[in-house]
């Protein structure tokens, strides 16, 4: 393919996700097998208010598919939500004649480049890097697999501690809007209960369901809450149980950052990888306003504006329906 575009830039913004990495070598790699400049923004669009955009060869990529966070660094920016910040963010991407643009990130990131795309024309094409899975249009945005099993891995260690004490734990993970992490964790995890975002559950249907479990004998219970459940997170939700239902001692995990740590599963290196390599590929087939995402197998295109439409499409009802089934 003869590259219609001589410079592209790579960027991550918003939240750190495993697996960043990992689509920054392949951004920078598969722009250079195509005779293309490539150049890294720093802190995200923080570096394009500040021009700080270095370049990048295929040694500057070298050994980081292994390690969490982003070489770029990442930083939120409230001056490139301003007119007067994308302006300067603009004049130093056309300062250093970068014709294409591929952004990391989540909704925050999205947004921001839709806006900065249509306001100048810049090219422009979105990779999903947000453990929350909150984007439609990829079935598995980047980071997601590798939060849950760190997830999994704490809670399978806390039901040790949970068995041995007959205790109650309350768990809580991110996801502030959606509840895909505490679903898929709740199945994974054997949880006896999962609070989500998108659903209500009220503190008397919980002690209900952990009433019927001690009741069958259960030695212990786990229940894993989303931080945006409605009733509150899991401080709050341990108390109000505990108030009525104290047949166990009740304890409370927040794993916070821990989820978005750590070095990514294979499953986040391969489609980092993926993704990657598809972004540039479609800015040279002269794509923009698009996002790259996993469809099936397959890496698709999808509008970054229906991209950012629906948060809430991806809690499937088999999962949903199993939450009440196995947990009995």
């Amino acid at each position: 393919m003869k590259p219609n575009i001589k410079n592209i830039a790579v960027l991550t913004s918003g939240g750190d996700a495993p697996g960043m990495n990992a689509a920054i070598r392949a951004v920078v790699r598969t722009g250079i097998y195509h005779g293309i400049n490539m150049f890294g923004v720093m802190q995200g669009y923080q570096g394009l208010i500040t021009n700080n955009i270095k370049p990048m060869d295929a040694r500057s990529v070298s050994n980081i598919l292994h390690l969490g966070g982003t070489i770029l660094k990442t930083a939120r920016c409230l001056e490139f939500k301003t007119d007067e910040g994308q302006e300067i963010a603009y004049r130093n991407l056309k300062a250093n004649n970068i014709d294409g643009l591929v952004v990391i990130g989540g909704d925050g990131t999205f947004t921001g480049a839709k806006r900065f795309g249509e306001k100048y024309g810049v090219k422009v094409i979105g990779i999903p890097g947000t453990i929350d899975n909150d984007l439609s249009g990829s079935d598995f945005t980047l980071g997601y697999d590798t939060a849950i099993n760190t997830v999994i891995e704490a809670i399978d260690k806390i039901r040790d501690t949970a068995d041995a004490h007959d205790r109650l734990f309350f768990i809580e993970v991110m996801g502030r809007d959606s509840g895909c992490i505490a679903l898929r964790s709740s199945i994974a995890s054997g949880a006896e209960a999962v609070l989500l975002p998108e659903v209500e559950t009220s503190v008397n249907e919980l002690i209900e369901k952990l009433a019927l479990g001690a009741a069958t004998k259960k030695s212990s219970s786990i229940v894993i809450v989303a931080e945006g459940h409605k009733q509150g997170g899991a401080y709050d939700i341990a108390k109000k149980v505990k108030e009525t239902f104290d047949h166990y001692d009740t304890k409370v995990t927040i794993l916070g950052h821990l989820q978005r740590g750590g070095s990514p599963s294979s499953f986040d290196r391969i489609l980092g990888s993926r993704l990657g390599f598809a972004a540039v590929n479609a800015l040279i087939a002269g794509e923009s306003a698009q996002m790259v995402g996993l469809r099936g197998n397959d890496i698709k295109l999808t509008s970054i504006e229906e991209a950012l439409s629906n948060h809430s499409f991806k809690l499937e009802d088999d999962l949903m329906e199993m939450t009440d089934v196995l947990s009995i």
